[in-house]
């Protein structure tokens, strides 16, 4: 300390302490020209000897005009030292750094100013600092001051300047640095932020691209800042990026896994696919719609080293396949084509138990273009993976029974369509058929047809048509059979089978069951069907007599009529009646219409349609009469006048006795 001060006169100590702005400069200059020519003495110790007086005495003082002074002094020793400045480096730059924090506003201002002065100086010696002088302008572009910010702003445009024409800069050393300071709200430490990787970006021997996955995270989350300023500046960025992601001269697709990993080693897709899932859920629209943007990109580009992210990125996709902005959609729907059309094989890596859990997680999704496309995903991985996701199914099973609830009619559609699929395995096809029935038991509205539940009915007939369509209706209505024949809660059984013999009669899907059963007393497999629907179809007698009529079983129908009248005739059975009378007028039934004017060869059919006319209620009618029931009325009369016949029956109260 002795020698520093011998080497500075006191007048010039007095003056670098003044509060007088003009009093320190001249004293930094008297600085300059000591520390100048100790340098071409090659006086080192001195110099540094000086440099530590300016150190404690001013810069660490609490004086705020000698901390003022010291700061300038830093800056002239420097200038005096010029090429030989490097070397005393490590005592000048941390007081400088340290002042950067001081509280008083001028202090901070002045440090820039040194610091600014030091830089021009040394240049790219100047990088091992890089780092905490990185640190110290990161706080001072949020300072409260707006000199001290507009001193920082300069300082910051510096040494940009020096770090792209420097080889000295480690982009290693200062990524940490960055991925940390990018959780920062601040708005102008965000335009720092973004200020710096784009000016890193822009240097040809710095790869940036390398550890985006570092800030990449940062970037998206700046899309939705207040400002407007920040959101573009980000925004810019990542377009940036993904354009020379695009632009990368490799292309994964067309190479062997291992050589192409090793060729594009720079771009970390699975990295940042996980940060882009994540932030396809942000609630703000345009962070939704770059993230799906660059999920789009790497399913295209990425290949292979995206095949362990395909269950995350499959669950980012598809809630966006139905978000409320159009755009989404659109790219959403276009990724999902492009995920789908890949083909992965598990001993790659694609999860398969993975990817059905996210499917089966959106088939309860609020949306329904999402169960939908969750449903085709199910379908393809049947597809193509039929024994993986066989195995996997308990987890799935129970999921794709529920969906058959579902409101929407097309994803009962493409329920049924997966069912179906696995239904091709005969454990799985029985397993099936008993849990609709168990799911038809414990929804009645889904088979009686009732005003308030005709929706609900109409979905069962569907449920029953389109899996006859699927698994072949001989199938499916001899399983059902088999069930409900052993079932017993008998009034769900007559339910059940009523349900059933409504579907077979009128659906056009069953034209070819029914043609079967028409011949079924003449050809030994319509025959064997027939007793296999008798033995179930017995749990309802109106279900047994449309049977029967469709097999021209006619003697068996008016045996199984004559027998009603043991049982007593309520409200139901009535219902059913009228329901199988207004089925003869249907064109299923022209043949038997047909037949009756053939009456002495169709004994038995006139038999059982007299019995019908006599099961009706003995009261003015309250049931639409049939055709079929009014032409066997007129023969009772002994008419040909078919209009005077319904009248006449339409008017009686009672039923003459007619016997054949």
């Amino acid at each position: 300390m002795t020698d520093a001060l011998s080497l500075i006169p006191a007048s010039v100590l007095r003056n670098l302490a003044d509060k007088l702005y003009e009093k320190r400069k001249n004293a930094a200059l008297e600085i300059e020209g000591i520390v100048k020519q100790l340098a071409v003495a090659r006086e080192h110790e001195k110099i540094s000897a000086l440099i530590n007086l300016l150190t404690t005495e001013f810069a660490y003082s609490p004086q705020a005009n000698h901390r003022k002074g010291g700061l300038i002094g830093f800056a002239a020793a420097t200038v005096g030292l010029s090429a030989e400045a490097a070397q005393h480096l490590k005592q000048i730059v941390p007081p400088v750094l340290n002042s950067f924090a001081d509280q008083d506003s001028k202090v901070r201002y002045y440090a820039c100013e040194a610091l600014y002065n030091i830089a021009k100086v040394v240049r790219g010696d100047f990088i091992i600092f890089f780092n905490k002088i990185f640190d110290a302008l990161c706080k001072l572009s949020a300072d409260s001051d707006p000199n001290v910010q507009s001193a920082a702003h300069l300082l910051d445009r510096l040494i940009k300047d020096i770090v792209t024409d420097s080889d000295q800069f480690s982009i290693e050393e200062f990524i940490p640095l960055l991925r940390e300071r990018m959780n920062v709200l601040n708005p102008y430490v965000r335009q720092f932020l973004v200020g710096w990787i784009t000016v890193l970006d822009s240097v040809p021997e710095i790869d940036m691209l390398g550890f985006l996955p570092d800030f990449l995270d940062g970037l998206f989350n700046m899309l939705s800042d207040s400002s407007h300023e920040i959101r573009q500046q980000a925004d810019s960025a990542l377009s940036e990026f993904l354009q020379e992601i695009k632009n990368s001269p490799v292309r994964l697709l067309s190479m062997d896994y291992l050589s192409a990993f090793l060729c594009v080693s720079n771009v970390d897709y699975g990295r940042m696919a996980e940060i882009l899932v994540q932030r396809a859920g942000s609630p703000d629209e345009f962070t939704r719609l770059t993230s799906i943007t660059w999920i789009n990109e790497f399913v295209r580009l990425g290949g292979e080293q995206l095949v362990p992210c395909y269950a995350d990125i499959l669950g980012a996709i598809l809630p966006c396949i139905s978000d409320k902005e159009e755009k989404i959609r659109v790219v959403a729907r276009e990724t999902n084509e492009e995920l789908r059309a890949i083909r992965a094989d598990p001993a790659d890596g694609f999860n398969i138990h993975a990817i059905l859990s996210i499917a089966r997680r959106d088939l309860t999704s609020e949306w329904e273009t999402t169960r939908i496309e969750a449903l085709h995903w199910i379908a393809t991985l049947l597809a193509q993976h039929r024994t993986e996701v066989i195995s996997y199914l308990n987890h799935t099973y129970d999921s794709l029974l529920s969906a058959l609830s579902d409101s929407s009619d097309e994803v009962v559609l493409l329920v049924l369509d997966v069912h179906a699929c696995i239904a091709k395995d005969a454990e799985y096809f029985c397993r099936l058929v008993e849990l609709l029935v168990y799911n038809f038991k414990i929804d009645r509205a889904l088979l009686e047809r009732q005003y308030k539940s005709l929706v609900h009915w109409r979905r069962g007939a569907m449920i029953v048509r389109r899996l006859c369509v699927l698994l072949d209706a001989e199938r499916v209505y001899r399983e059902f059979s088999l069930i409900l024949e052993g079932e017993s809660d008998l009034d769900f059984s007559s339910v059940m089978v009523q349900a059933l013999n409504l579907i077979l009669l009128a659906s056009s899907e069953l034209a070819g069951l029914r043609i079967l059963l028409k011949y079924s007393l003449v050809t030994s497999l319509g025959m064997d069907l027939f007793v296999s629907l008798y033995s179930s179809w017995c749990h309802s007698p109106m279900a047994t007599i449309s049977l029967c009529l469709l097999a021209q079983a006619y003697n068996h129908a008016s045996s199984v009529i004559q027998s009603l009248g043991e049982e007593d005739i309520d409200g139901k059975f009535l219902v059913q009646l009228d329901k199988l009378i207004r089925l003869l007028e249907t064109p299923i039934f022209a043949y038997l219409r047909l037949q009756l004017l053939e009456p002495g060869k169709h004994t038995w059919l006139l038999k059982t349609l007299y019995g019908l006319l006599l099961l009706l209620p003995q009261m003015p009618f309250s049931f639409a009469v049939s055709d079929v029931i009014v032409l066997v009325w007129s023969k009772a009369l002994g008419t040909q006048n078919i209009q005077g016949a319904r009248c006449s029956l339409e008017r009686s109260e009672t039923l003459p006795n007619i016997i054949i």
